[in-house]
């Protein structure tokens, strides 16, 4: 006969009544610099309002020298958007040394020369409100696939193409490092995520890019050996 007044505890199935109940389940740890999406850490450094300047130190500290990936972009999505001068030449040379440890299989790591570069705050807030909606419609089409482009030896080679781009990202050429930087951030992301397609779509677009550099380049060049030509046999 039912007791009247008490309320029976519900429970749960194919769980024993007479078992103590089960202890309450805990709550999502917080998401810490190793699990939080990138567009939302760089927001916040941009947002922070202690830093007077963002320098390329602060950046590896927030990123806890995670994968190359997550470096990568961090240098290489600004110069795919019109950024305050400079810029390029405090993110080009970190790329150059990156691409270089990644192509021969070494961990992250930057001299401290280069890691005391920093620019304003405010020109950094800039930049981070032009790449990260770009950012984050990325980082929600990124998923796990095609991981033979993922394998330390894959890497290694796609290292090489990173370092070629980053090279061209020094070159007085206008908006000339703008693809390269883009198919850096794509290989970047693909790295980060285990992104194989990503990987090799970056890839590709990679080699095109360097492709029209150098038609660039080697237009430039014959026009002014041509100027100088006929400038100094008339």
């Amino acid at each position: 006969m039912p007791t009247k007044g008490r309320r029976m505890t519900p429970v749960p199935p194919n769980r024993s009544p007479f078992l103590p109940p089960l202890p309450p389940e805990p709550p999502p740890a917080p998401p810490t610099a190793d699990t939080k999406r990138l567009s939302v850490l760089l927001e916040e450094i941009a947002s922070d309002p202690v830093r007077e300047r963002i320098s390329v130190a602060d950046l590896m500290e927030a990123m806890q020298l995670r994968a190359f990936g997550a470096l990568l972009l961090i240098f290489a999505l600004p110069n795919v958007v019109p950024t305050p001068p400079g810029t390029s030449a405090i993110l080009g040379l970190p790329l150059v040394y990156l691409t270089l440890q990644l192509m021969l299989g070494r961990t992250p790591w930057l001299p401290k020369f280069i890691k005391d570069r920093s620019m304003a705050r405010r020109d950094f807030a800039t930049v981070v409100s032009k790449i990260s909606p770009m950012l984050a419609r990325a980082e929600k089409l990124l998923k796990v696939r095609m991981e033979e482009f993922t394998t330390p030896t894959a890497e290694r080679a796609v290292g090489a193409l990173c370092l070629a781009m980053a090279m061209v990202l020094f070159l007085p050429i206008p908006l000339g490092n703008m693809l390269p930087a883009f198919a850096i951030s794509i290989i970047a992301l693909g790295i980060l995520e285990r992104d194989g397609l990503w990987i090799l779509a970056g890839s590709i677009i990679g080699v095109l890019s360097l492709l029209i550099v150098w038609g660039v380049v080697w237009a430039l060049v014959k026009t002014i050996a041509y100027l100088l030509f006929h400038v100094f046999s008339s």
